[in-house]
């Protein structure tokens, strides 16, 4: 047997499918079958089911793919090692992430991590949170940071940054109030709302505190939804509705003075920002260094909304 073997099976395992596996590893399907094929004669035994278009591992294929997992894993890690011995730690990282995480905290992060491993690249995809745990549960990415929890016994979740979402207005004359001050509920009854689209996780999080107070979505004179924080800002900035928001994305604009931040009565609109990977999975060894310099330093990190409050 050899590595493209088992990281064929490995994909055929994670995906349930020959064809999503070939295509994540730049192989075509029948160069995927062989492999499995020879792995199988080699072994002695059938390791998945093929019935129909479903893939499932055998019981010898859920014992052999613990072992092919170890096997690449001590592989990429020993290739690792050397690098790092030969200060030359290199490669590519995919990442995966939330809006907030991707535009306001991902930046500064990266910069000290290419600072450090200079030969390191990256490639970071922007998806909702619900989209970057699916993903992740799929075996499409190996892990992600996401501003929400989705309760799976396959998921490890590790807390990065606490966030605080406000009511977000343009700075007018008719929000006459003192910045961050807590307004009634019925404040919001009355105002047009700009929303973020289903799967975003501040999204989730204002839903649920809605229904904690006897309110929900339907409530509100939604006027529009829109995919990212930025479109959104450029709406509020239009005076064409208001929106709940992370204290992240609208640090410059309050501390400029562009928009006015509030609290709402009964909402308490606190969350925390995750790095999420599958812990029935290795992350490679890069994406691992990756994992824990963000842990090092994360608590760097400032939320610039209160640095001049």
């Amino acid at each position: 047997m050899d590595f493209k073997q088992l990281e064929s099976f490995i994909e055929v395992v994670n995906l349930k499918s020959f064809s999503k596996a070939a295509n994540k590893l730049y192989l075509s399907q029948p160069t995927i079958t062989s492999h499995i094929q020879n792995l199988e004669s080699e072994l002695k035994t059938f390791l998945l089911n093929r019935n129909g278009k479903k893939i499932s591992p055998t019981n010898s294929g859920m014992i052999f793919y613990k072992y092919a997992i170890n096997i690449l894993s001590l592989k990429e890690m020993a290739q690792f090692q050397l690098k790092t011995y030969k200060n030359k730690v290199n490669g590519h990282l995919t990442i995966s992430s939330s809006s907030v995480p991707k535009q306001y905290i991902l930046p500064s992060i990266l910069k000290s991590f290419t600072d450090k491993y200079q030969d390191v690249t990256f490639t970071i995809n922007h998806n909702n949170s619900q989209s970057v745990i699916q993903d992740i549960l799929d075996g499409y990415i190996d892990f992600g940071i996401v501003g929400t929890k989705h309760k799976n016994n396959s998921l490890k979740y590790i807390d990065l940054l606490e966030d605080t979402l406000f009511l977000v207005t343009p700075n007018l004359d008719k929000y006459n109030y003192e910045n961050f001050k807590t307004l009634n509920k019925e404040f919001i009854l009355k105002e047009k709302f700009l929303f973020r689209t289903k799967g975003s996780g501040s999204r989730l999080l204002i839903e649920k505190k809605l229904e904690e107070s006897n309110l929900n979505i339907s409530s509100l004179n939604i006027v529009s939804y829109l995919d990212d924080n930025e479109s959104i800002k450029a709406y509020i900035k239009l005076n064409m509705g208001v929106s709940f928001m992370s204290s992240y994305a609208i640090a410059n604009e309050v501390n400029s003075g562009i928009f006015k931040a509030f609290n709402i009565e009964g909402l308490n609109l606190h969350r925390s920002f995750y790095f999420v990977y599958n812990k029935n999975k290795y992350l490679s060894p890069l994406a691992n260094t990756f994992k824990n310099f963000i842990i090092d330093n994360i608590p760097l990190i400032k939320n610039p909304l209160f640095v001049t409050h």
